[in-house]
């Protein structure tokens, strides 16, 4: 594997910038109808952002996200216009509308918390009797949640979201519509890289133009659950967990290390042969997810100096 200095985090001067938020693991440059996502290697866990940054997980996170949205691009509208850097993302500055579109084809995570409790019932739509973990729905459910800004998101129905007013009807039935389709393909794309697309968000807001348009990240391992297609009858028929293709692993060495984000507990130190295997794991999950290997720079310009340039680069040829 290619030795590329890992990008803790960018704060730019760029020529037409209007605001600058730094997430979690990504900053934001915003400039008047276009935005700028530079994924870095920060990573956090528990909501605690790690000391460490991982090398090369914010370019193939990046670029496992430009994947997704170009494959997608003739079922919906989004926001995503090109790739000036392996790290960056660069597209149209679009209206959020506060509602993730959340589909589930099988019944887990969340959705199992509920029927086990006893609840036949979410977000308005109603769950057949006798169900198990992992297995399928008869068709694939539609689960809205509101966007919070802060604290965690919750449940809302389709007619909750229409009677607050979120969207009106013909946009919140156009967001399913895509929804379904996105799912669709998303489905078919894991089929055929041996896995099974479990369950997933979509995110959409108006394009400068007014547009519906799907924004954020869509299949990542961030944003979706998949199993693996060649053991999933085989566990379901044995009433054993199904076999994830996730992030979850630095979750787990963090808790195997007695870290879960709890007070007076200190983050364990990741020393150099951790950082490696972390970032080996993220690049076996692009090969995994995409049967091709990212765009890895040779490391012969620091990472800082080639992102700014090429983030400059293409800010100089915006209109202004």
């Amino acid at each position: 594997m290619k030795t590329v200095d890992s990008l803790s985090g960018t704060e730019f001067e760029l020529p037409g910038l209007v605001n600058f938020y730094k997430g979690k693991v990504r900053d934001v440059y915003f400039f008047r109808d276009k935005i700028a996502l530079v994924a870095t290697d920060r990573i956090s866990a528990f909501d605690h952002i790690l000391p460490n940054p991982i090398p090369l997980k914010g370019l193939i996170l990046n670029q496992l996200a430009a994947y997704f949205l170009k494959s997608c691009c003739k079922i919906a509208p989004n926001w995503l216009e090109s790739v000036p850097d392996p790290n960056v993302s660069v597209g149209k500055r679009c209206e959020s509308i506060k509602i993730e579109m959340v589909i589930r084809g099988y019944l887990v995570g969340h959705a199992w918390r509920i029927y086990k409790a006893g609840g036949r019932e979410l977000c308005g739509v109603q769950l057949p009797d006798g169900m198990k973990e992992s297995e399928p729905f008869p068709e694939p459910i539609i689960t809205p949640a509101t966007k919070a800004v802060e604290g965690h998101d919750e449940d809302i129905s389709r007619d909750e979201i229409l009677s607050k007013g979120i969207v009106v009807a013909g946009v919140y039935e156009k967001m399913e519509e895509y929804t379904r389709k996105l799912f669709k393909k998303g489905t078919d794309m894991a089929a055929a890289r041996g896995l099974i697309l479990v369950d997933t968000k979509y995110e959409f807001g108006f394009s400068p133009n007014g547009e519906l348009t799907l924004i954020d990240e869509i299949h990542t391992p961030d944003s979706s659950r998949y199993f693996y297609a060649e053991s999933y009858e085989k566990n379901l028929k044995a009433g054993k967990p199904q076999h994830h293709l996730s992030k979850e692993f630095v979750r787990e060495w963090l808790m195997e290390n007695g870290f879960q984000g709890l007070d007076g507990q200190q983050i364990p130190e990741m020393n150099d042969e951790i950082l490696e295997s972390i970032s080996q794991r993220y690049l076996n999950l692009y090969q995994q997810l995409t049967g091709e290997l990212p765009d890895i720079p040779d490391g012969s310009v620091p990472t800082l100096q080639r992102v700014e340039k090429n983030l400059v680069n293409w800010c100089r040829k915006q209109k202004p």
